[in-house]
């Protein structure tokens, strides 16, 4: 392990330490970030394991690559963007620009890798299809969410109680068990599923010319139906010879799978099938099924899945190996996940040592997972029910209870930036946005602005919540020099043209966070957030009462409302006590109707819907002591979604400036 000076030009990866019983640990988020380091063989980045002991290092040696360059910090000397941050973290060398959470990390050290080393298609292929391997993000993403904190979570808390007397499998665990035997899709599979067909096929003959000569298969023949390994070997036996014995074959999905990973490993057949295979319909094609955790290939989430799985088995093997039968699936994976390149030289590095457990009963399906005890549960499925009869009952229903949208007169309608004056990167004309549409854009930023001006104070933070490109964390910055102000974005490619911008600017009070907004744990002033779309402004209220920080929010998007993991609608007492969820379905469904080449009436009832949402979540604020204002931004041609919600907690009410 290499102890390099603190000062360092290379990107910086902060990795947690636990402290059990006092000895150190690696939680599994940080455990995973250093497998897939090795994996990789990527060395171009500083690794500071964040405690406060500084003998961490040394205790740690163990389970960290010697190849990398690794150094203990202490949490109270974190830099700023990443001390705000939950880690796994990435830092650039400026310091302006962190990457948080574990898949945003992950990905970026995959990219990395890519670009010092454009030939390592094995490190390439890890992020799937599309490059969409774990990209969306946990908050919208079952599987995401299950593979980044269902199953690490899940882990951790049983090996916290690993000898639990009516110890059980968690849900999460029993999920990923189901998900791998279920049928798998891939991009133009149609080939592979006929030359599936056709080694069914002539195992089916060989079985019948078997039977007829009433005699066994040869050596030879069963060999065949064990798949190779890259070396040319025959995998490992599994699990148990039971499991083998009812594995069907696998030659076709697990030499597709090789093909991915290296230009020299096993490929599928590339001669072109029999008439009679070629005829077959697509629907009478035998199914896919499951070599790696997303189907064929070995991606990104193989990697994330194998220390948790790893270290699982492991407490099962040891405390309670009478569960291990209720998993063949994983256990499969788990062998077959041993045997490619690179993961059994990343594993001894990272000090995992990896096993063949030993199971002597047969397998049988996997338990219900106990109930009250799930993980990971279901998103919740959209009523199939139709909307019957319009906004119109739900609206009168809510007349009949007073409740009715009132909007604050705008302090400032007439307000605006001196655009003409302003540098061209602080201008949204920048880049392919049209005339018309770069104008509503500075309507809009006018209005956002000066509602975070009128609460604004030197030295406060200022976080632009779903950023995108920056337009209004730019100009934030841009007008409020003695304030810092933080962009947040998940989508990269967007942030990375926003640190662009304000580069030309020569801006030094503005940072750059790529990561979902979970992972952002920092304290702020002001939140600020232009058209987050659907439950995107639900998360950034929450965040702010959290914080105990004002808020200035132009919501967009109603009808992707719905109930989540951290939200049920209505949000407000009063609210839940006048209308159910579904009708205020339809008031969310009926508020994206105010597009300008609808007819009037329409137009007028949209807005009405959009006006008693933001209200809704109005009063749900006001509960934690915020005074909110709701209005319509000026003028209301600026954007079919014209709303804005501004909050002032309490304290901070009596302190606002009403001067721009």
């Amino acid at each position: 392990m290499k102890h390099p000076d603190s000062e360092t030009h290379q990107a910086s990866i902060f990795l947690e330490v636990s402290r059990v019983d006092g000895a150190d640990s690696l939680p599994l988020h940080s455990s995973i970030t250093l497998f897939l380091l090795s994996y990789s063989e990527c060395s171009s980045f500083h690794v500071h394991l964040v405690s406060d002991h500084p003998d961490s290092s040394q205790a740690l040696s163990h389970s960290v690559p010697k190849s990398l360059a690794v150094s203990v910090v202490k949490r109270e000397d974190l830099p700023t963007l990443v001390r705000a941050c939950r880690l796994p973290a990435v830092l650039d060398a400026g310091g302006s620009f962190c990457r948080a959470g574990l898949a945003v990390v992950l990905r970026h050290i995959i990219q990395r890798t890519c670009q010092l080393e454009p030939g390592r298609t094995d490190v390439a292929s890890l992020l799937g299809f599309k490059n969409t391997c774990l990209k969306a993000c946990a908050e919208v993403s079952q599987w995401t969410r299950l593979c980044e904190l269902g199953i690490p979570s899940a882990v951790e808390e049983h090996l916290r109680s690993p000898t639990e007397e009516h110890l059980q499998l968690p849900a999460a665990v029993l999920h990923l068990e189901q998900r791998l035997g279920e049928p798998v899709r891939v991009h133009n599979d149609d080939k592979i599923r006929r030359q599936k067909l056709q080694q069914q096929q002539k195992k089916n003959k060989r079985s019948s010319q078997a039977v007829s000569q009433q005699e066994g298969p040869s050596t030879d023949q069963a060999e065949e139906t064990l798949p190779s390994s890259p070396s040319g070997g025959a995998l490992k036996e599994g699990p148990s010879m039971e499991a083998r014995s009812a594995e069907p074959q696998r030659g076709v999905e697990l030499s597709a799978a090789l093909a991915k990973l290296s230009v020299d490993a096993v490929t599928a057949s590339s001669t072109r099938e029999s008439s009679d295979i070629r005829k077959v319909k697509t629907t009478e094609l035998p199914e896919l099924e499951h070599v790696f955790a997303e189907g064929l290939y070995f991606t990104l989430t193989d990697v994330v899945l194998l220390p948790c799985i790893h270290q699982y088995l492991c407490s099962l093997q040891q405390h309670a190996p009478r569960l291990l039968p209720s998993l063949p699936l994983l256990l499969r994976w788990y062998q077959r996940v041993q045997e490619l390149p690179g993961v059994r030289r990343a594993a001894e590095d990272c000090g995992m040592a990896l096993f063949s457990p030993q199971v002597k009963t047969p397998f049988y399906s996997p338990p219900e997972a106990p109930r009250g005890t799930e993980a990971e549960p279901e998103k919740p499925k959209p009523s199939q029910e139709h909307f019957i009869g319009g906004p119109r009952p739900t609206l009168t229903k809510l007349q009949e209870n007073g409740i009715e949208a009132i909007f604050s007169p705008h302090p400032c309608p007439s307000w605006t930036l001196p655009w003409e004056s302003l540098p061209a990167a602080v201008n949204p004309t920048e880049g392919k946005m049209s005339d018309t549409r770069a104008l509503r854009k500075r309507q809009q930023l006018n209005n956002l602005v000066a509602m975070v001006t009128e609460q604004a104070r030197p030295g406060h933070t200022i976080v632009d919540f779903c950023s995108g490109g920056g337009h209004v964390g730019i100009v934030m910055a841009h007008r409020l020099p003695e304030c810092q102000v933080i962009l947040i974005e998940n989508k990269e490619e967007s942030l990375l043209r926003a640190k662009e911008r304000s580069s030309q600017l020569g801006l030094k009070n503005i940072g750059f966070i790529q990561a979902n907004l979970d992972y952002f744990t920092g304290a702020f002033q002001i939140g600020v957030a232009l058209h987050a779309c659907g439950v995107a402004t639900d998360m950034v209220l929450d965040r702010c009462v959290q914080a105990a920080a004002g808020f200035v929010i132009s919501p967009c998007c109603y009808g992707f409302i719905q109930n989540t993991l951290k939200f049920n609608f209505p949000r407000s007492k009063k609210f839940s006590e006048t209308l159910t969820n579904k009708e205020h379905m339809i008031l969310c469904r009926f508020a994206d109707q105010t597009a300008v080449q609808l007819p009037p009436e329409r137009r007028f009832i949209g807005k009405c819907c959009m006006g008693l949402v933001d209200l809704d979540r109005s009063l749900a604020a006001e509960t934690h002591g915020y005074s909110v204002r709701m209005m319509t931004m000026e003028p209301e041609s600026c954007s079919p979604k014209n709303n804005m919600i501004v909050g002032v907690p309490a304290a901070n009410d009596k302190g606002v400036d009403k001067q721009l």
